[in-house]
């Protein structure tokens, strides 16, 4: 199949383009949000670059829609209505935001698009009405078992942690900064050592080492380095840099909040939501690297089971094939109903 889908998730996305099919992203000359293309990415060359204005209608045969806007650009530059003569899915990244539980999805209650979300948690709290709704977990392109856990360090992913705060359980961090040094990726960490101001606290800046933002196959290798991966976040849907952190073979501490429990199996590491015990969790593998490397192989193991990318493609493959059906006899009856209304009223 050709699905147009544009490029919003890189995480995602590095999963969903390495399917069989041919994934047409759209690209303009200025880039941004409604044109990145590949963005940069070494992607297969299955993921083509297209110009969605000069891009033959016919040549689409499905659209993986990701923001609710996409709907009316499609049919506006295509000619063709998503869920009605071109078979479209919508997929839901994100946790709700606002009045949780009630948060109402922008597609509820429309029977022509369903959604999908990529994890449980997100499909119980989003309030889609009438929707179809289902749910594919993420899939993970392995990047093989590094973990070395030669660092006692902990090892932190999370991009804008001054600018989003709570959500990602920015203000956790001093509280293991006690216990041992963080080592924290991402983008927008490099004004995260003035922000939380380790020294007016009482601890050493050296608690606090910055990595920043380094592309995927350095972030690997240097964060397998660290006895254990550390994931604070409170309300995200489920980071993928805790799903790559397992596959590494890490041992990992999580917030029992939105999808963690699902993702992290028993003796992979802790899930709770009680700070002290996952800092003092911390703290015996800090101390014993024996016991981290023994919970990062059921880690690896309890990953490859649920997040590897066979069985995210055989999922979306079912999907898609199931759209396409289900679009063309829509498609067929809404033709045939609109003759039917030309006759009887001429």
């Amino acid at each position: 199949m050709r699905i147009l889908v544009w490029h919003v998730h890189g995480g995602w996305m590095e999963a969903f383009v390495r399917g069989r099919h041919d994934y047409l992203l759209p690209k303009t000359p200025d880039g941004g949000a409604w044109g990145l293309g590949r963005g940069g990415r070494n992607w297969p060359a299955a993921a083509q670059e297209v110009d969605l204005e000069t891009l033959d209608p016919d040549s689409v045969d499905a659209v993986v829609l990701q923001r609710p806007e996409e709907i009316a650009a499609v049919a506006r530059t295509l000619g063709r209505r998503p869920g009605v003569d071109l078979p479209a899915v919508y997929l839901e990244h994100n946790t709700p935001k606002g009045d949780v539980p009630f948060t109402l999805h922008p597609l509820a209650d429309q029977a022509s698009i369903p959604v999908v979300h990529v994890t449980h948690f997100n499909q119980l709290f989003w309030d889609t009405g009438t929707a179809s709704t289902t749910v594919i977990e993420h899939g993970i392109p392995d990047p093989g078992r590094q973990y070395t856990g030669e660092l006692e360090e902990m090892g932190v992913v999370v991009n804008e942690p001054v600018r989003r705060g709570r959500v990602t359980g920015t203000d956790l961090l001093p509280g293991f900064a006690r216990v041992g040094a963080l080592r924290v990726f991402g983008m927008g960490t490099e004004s995260l050592p003035q922000a939380l101001n380790l020294k007016d606290l009482g601890l050493s800046e050296e608690r606090l080492r910055i990595a920043g933002d380094v592309p995927a196959k350095q972030l690997h290798k240097e964060l397998a380095c660290c006895r254990l991966y550390l994931h604070p976040l409170r309300w995200t849907s489920l980071g993928l840099s805790l799903l790559e952190a397992m596959h590494l073979g890490m041992p990992v501490l999580a917030l029992a909040t939105t999808e963690a429990a699902r993702a992290i199996p028993r003796d992979a590491g802790l899930v709770s939501n009680d700070v002290g015990d996952l800092q003092r969790f911390a703290k015996r593998l800090l101390d014993d690297p024996e016991d981290a490397y023994a919970m990062g192989i059921v880690a690896r193991e309890a990953a490859l089971e649920r997040y590897g990318l066979g069985k995210f493609h055989r999922a979306w493959d079912e999907l898609l094939g199931e759209l396409r059906a289900n679009t063309s006899h829509t498609a067929t009856s809404h033709t045939a109903a609109s003759h039917d209304t030309e006759r009887t009223h001429p």
